[in-house]
């Protein structure tokens, strides 16, 4: 997956969804208000402290995060990190032990769900807090690891790790490791990285991604695997709901509009692609290819009808049900 500006919603506040969870213990953005307080007397309430004031380094981190639809949680933890990491520089310059962490992740989620675009952030958010000194991403799969013999996975592995130095090595459908067994060459790329992950544990973060069932499975493969990713996260498939706050404001940033039948005929095609295509369904990335059709469907239309004039401004704007036109299924 790659960067979808169509992961974002409006500029209200809802609360965090329930469906959408990760497994790492979060707490609320006042929670570290107090740890960067004076202790609290017995008078004093908390919900009277104020959160961690946002630095420079995390203002440009929260602008990509916060119109983004159905992650709060994930919000939540990139907060939690950007605090730990703010608190222990802190604690540092007061000369106390500024700790030593390790921010090797999972990403569990189907395609479209964000995975490829937090990722990124991360990064961002790491380079910007001075974890890691370039903060780029290096995405890679299993044909970019594994080689053709002996000796050579582990070269091309080693490869791609000198070039995530200083930023993030971000494998993808990470399970395929593990899929052709002991004599698989894909085991040598596992063992290739984790030691890598030992050796070089501050100088790249590693980030395996994947279908939930199979990253599950990819674990049990390495009994050392789980303990080395202290943080792993669920991307669950969006709802109908948030699927078309994504289509409207993808067609938004692109200046379009969708007429209102145009979004009742979306949503139902949405829930009947959800209900059949259950364990191939992509997303938001299915919604934007489904919406760039609609727009080719709606340049022809407009060529058409106003072959020997200019259509309105309103019209070259406005995405109409007979532009959205589904493929038959086979």
């Amino acid at each position: 997956m790659r960067q979808m500006s169509g992961h974002v919603k409006s500029g209200t506040n809802s609360g965090p969804r329930p469906s959408r969870q990760i497994n790492v213990i979060l707490r609320s953005h006042e929670t570290y208000a107090v740890a960067a307080s004076a202790p609290l007397t017995e008078s004093e309430s908390l919900s009277a402290v104020k959160p961690l004031p946002a630095s420079d380094h995390f203002a440009e981190i929260q602008k990509e995060l916060e119109p983004m639809v159905g992650m709060e949680n994930v919000k939540t933890l990139i907060y939690e990190i950007y605090a730990l990491l703010y608190i222990s520089r802190m604690r540092t310059e007061a000369g106390l032990f500024g700790g030593s962490h390790v921010y090797h992740m999972i990403f569990k989620g189907n395609p479209g769900t964000g995975k490829t675009t937090i990722a990124r952030i991360v990064a961002k958010l790491f380079q910007k807090m001075g974890v890691l000194s370039k903060g780029h991403l290096i995405e890679v799969e299993r044909a970019d690891l594994v080689g053709e013999y002996i000796g050579h996975t582990a070269q091309k592995t080693r490869d791609l790790v000198r070039k995530a130095m200083g930023g993030v090595l971000f494998v993808d459908e990470a399970y395929s490791l593990a899929r052709g067994g002991e004599k698989d060459f894909g085991k040598e790329a596992i063992d290739t990285l984790v030691k890598c992950m030992e050796d070089r544990r501050n100088d790249f973060v590693l980030i395996l991604a994947g279908y939930p069932a199979e990253i599950e499975h990819f674990l049990l493969t390495n009994p050392g695997l789980p303990s080395r990713f202290p943080i792993q996260i669920d991307f669950p498939d969006y709802s109908v709901d948030q699927l078309i706050q994504i289509s409207e404001l993808m067609s938004k940033d692109r200046d379009y509009h969708l007429a209102q039948q145009s979004i009742f005929k979306l949503r139902q095609h949405l829930m009947t692609e959800k209900q059949s295509d259950i364990f191939s369904f992509s997303n938001a990335r299915y919604v934007r290819n489904i919406l760039e059709k609609a727009i080719r469907h709606q340049a022809v239309r407009l060529l058409n009808h106003y072959a020997s004039g200019v259509p309105p401004k309103q019209e070259l704007m406005t995405i109409r049900p007979e532009d959205f036109k589904w493929e038959p299924k086979a």
